[in-house]
């Protein structure tokens, strides 16, 4: 990723338990094709919604 992409560049994807859009960050540079969620309590709430 460029460090000046500008936050409406960056990609997004929707979170499979909420189902809203999230955009790329830092810390999930190295993740991103695996991040399906977009906080920790949608990922603890994941079996609920299956």
């Amino acid at each position: 990723m460029e460090s000046n992409m500008k936050k409406s560049q960056l990609p997004e994807k929707i979170c499979v338990v909420c189902q809203r859009a999230f955009s790329w960050r830092k810390k999930w540079e190295r993740d991103w094709p695996m991040v399906k969620y977009c906080s920790r309590r949608c990922r603890s709430l994941r079996h609920q919604s299956e």
